[in-house]
């Protein structure tokens, strides 16, 4: 017997609700025309997407969600803002009048991650059975497969910091 569509569940309305706070922050991030605004907007996003995952049952995904991406990343994103000099305010420097080819090139992004996504993972099963032990295969797998990913994607958000403060900052480097 296949279950009804219709009502939709509290979980589901629950669900989507948090899917469209989650898109919508995103596209403020995007078309938000203050820096430090943006930053917060993906804070937003973040937060949404946890409460996804909190729907989805992921309690571990959430968590790592809050975390790494609303504790760490922004707090990152925030000091380098900071750091790099970069305007607070509103900063018409920020619209490069390309939104076409930007919405085009976007798109083509999300059609190509999503397909790999989707092909990537659509073998990849972790059995979580309720009960004791069901993050143990969650957590072998992270740990086994997914740390060197992990690492340096942190190494790369720590290179891209250190190249805008020297880039930003006009007292490092030679006397002209």
């Amino acid at each position: 017997m296949t279950p009804a569509l219709w009502p939709p569940t509290a979980q589901e309305i629950v669900f989507l609700l948090l899917g469209v706070v989650t898109a919508a922050s995103a596209l403020l991030v995007v078309t938000t025309r203050q820096i430090v605004h943006a930053a917060l907007w993906l804070v937003v996003s973040f937060g949404a997407l946890a409460g996804c995952y909190l729907v989805l049952t992921a309690e571990f995904v959430a968590w790592v969600q809050v975390l790494i991406y609303v504790g760490a990343v922004i707090v990152l994103l925030l000091f380098g803002i900071m750091l790099t000099r970069a305007p607070i305010g509103p900063s018409p420097d920020l619209d490069s009048g390309n939104r076409p080819a930007a919405v085009v090139v976007a798109v083509a992004t999300a059609a190509v991650l999503v397909t790999t996504v989707i092909d990537g993972f659509r073998t990849a099963y972790a059995p979580l059975e309720p009960g004791r032990g069901a993050a143990e295969p969650l957590g072998r797998s992270l740990f086994r497969n997914w740390v060197l990913p992990f690492e340096a994607l942190s190494v790369l958000l720590l290179a891209a910091l250190i190249g805008a403060i020297v880039l930003s900052r006009t007292d490092i480097g030679g006397k002209d």
